[in-house]
């Protein structure tokens, strides 16, 4: 168990946030719903939240639109990495120390699950090179 709070300088990296939270974070900081943002893209409401869920991402030419209308980098909206927003103000002072704990505790095991994801895909992929050879 750590026993510093979290960082939040890393809130929107790939490896705390996707690119769906990503949008979303920005779209809430402009104050739009999912539909101003569909409307102002010229998008239907269901794309904007297949998006935002994280179930597609949105052809090249829409994502350039989409980082213009929430003034952030393409980059950022893509892998954290870039022109963004800073991470959100939301461990106020007033929360007790053992919950800042645990919401570190809840980002680090986010990390290590993100990890062990992309540790099985490889795992996976050597897996059906090898029954491909034994074929």
């Amino acid at each position: 168990m750590m026993t510093e709070a979290a960082d939040n300088s890393d809130w929107y990296s790939n490896d705390s946030a996707t690119f769906g939270d990503r949008v979303a974070g920005a779209r809430d900081k402009l104050g739009w719903s999912q539909e101003d943002l569909a409307k102002r893209l010229g998008v239907k409401l269901k794309t904007v939240r297949c998006w935002e869920e994280d179930l597609n991402e949105p052809r090249a030419n829409k994502l350039q639109m989409l980082a213009g209308l929430l003034n952030v980098s393409i980059m950022w909206l893509l892998n954290g990495e870039g022109d963004g927003l800073d991470a959100p103000d939301t461990e106020p002072q007033e929360l007790p120390n053992d919950v800042r704990l645990i919401l570190t505790d809840i980002r680090q095991v986010r990390t290590q699950m993100s990890a062990a994801v992309d540790r099985l895909g490889t795992l996976e992929k050597r897996l059906r090179m090898a029954l491909k050879d034994d074929i």
